[in-house]
């Protein structure tokens, strides 16, 4: 198992009950493929430093997690095709 950190940016029109359940969304993908998630960071909605999709401001939200080497590609592929998510990070970081 490998530390992995995904960060996430949320369209900014998405409410909080939604941002929710997408994170729950996005933690269940992470322990149906083995791995567990560590921790979760929401930081709130903030200015972008540039235009995304016509958007100046978004949710950002960090997940901390443990994965088996396969599964990033396989979580990289569901976080692209979630609508409300407008950028994605999956960072390998040192334990």
């Amino acid at each position: 198992m490998r530390n992995y950190e995904v960060g996430l940016i949320v369209h900014p029109d998405t409410n909080q009950q939604n941002l929710d359940e997408l994170l729950t969304k996005i933690k269940g993908w992470i322990t149906e493929a083995g791995g567990t998630v560590a921790k979760v960071d929401v930081w709130g909605k903030r200015r972008l430093a540039y235009v995304i999709r016509k958007q100046r401001d978004g949710y950002y939200a960090f997940l901390y997690a443990d994965l088996p080497g396969a599964i990033p590609a396989t979580l990289e592929r569901n976080l692209r095709l979630a609508e409300s998510i407008m950028r994605f990070s999956i960072i390998r970081t040192e334990s």
